[in-house]
């Protein structure tokens, strides 16, 4: 199995591509030990000193490392672990622990928040994903969107500029209802 990397636009995170699917939908985000008990692969990645947070898209693994921690050292532990994982035929999440992130359905959704998540899956998580990351929505109320940034995405540097010059800008051009983005924390 050959697993490639790619840098993301947060130093602190890297993305690690298996060569096969990770999750058949949606998307699966732990900032902390505790959080991964619900998949063996992440509780694995975080058994390795320096790892503070995993996130799985569709094809990839993105980990995020401790400032004090240089991605020399981590690499080949994290791809032992991922490349161990998947021959070895594990589940990325165990049974009834499938929690897919965004793009959930309209449900109840006005026609403004339909079309805020029609806008943020077929252009935004799409580039977003490119990076590692994933956003989610929350809520719109009184014309601000709440978002939440997942993945290489959460904490970088570029983040706030990407929500506000890229998301917020799209968002208010296509529905004038929307007059802010801001991120959920």
């Amino acid at each position: 199995m050959f697993i490639q990397t790619e840098q993301t636009p947060n130093p602190a995170t890297l993305k690690f591509l298996p060569g096969r699917d990770v999750l058949e939908t949606g998307t699966a985000n732990f900032t902390s030990a505790e959080e991964a008990a619900r998949s063996p692969l992440a509780e694995r990645l975080f058994g390795i000193d320096g790892v503070t947070g995993v996130f799985f898209g569709g094809d990839f693994v993105t980990v995020a490392k401790a400032e004090d921690k240089d991605w020399y050292l981590l690499k080949p532990s994290i791809l032992g672990v991922i490349m161990e994982h998947f021959a070895a035929g594990r589940p990325i999440l165990l049974e009834g622990a499938d929690e897919a992130a965004g793009g959930a359905g309209a449900g109840d959704d006005d026609e403004i928040v339909v079309q805020i998540k029609e806008l943020l899956d077929t252009r935004v998580r799409p580039a977003v994903a490119m990076d590692g990351g994933d956003i989610v929505f929350h809520k719109f109320d009184d014309g601000v969107v709440y978002l939440t940034m997942q993945g290489s995405c959460s904490g970088c540097p570029s983040s706030t500029m990407t929500l506000k010059a890229g998301i917020e800008n799209m968002l208010r051009h296509y529905i004038p209802e929307v007059q802010e983005v801001r991120p959920v924390m």
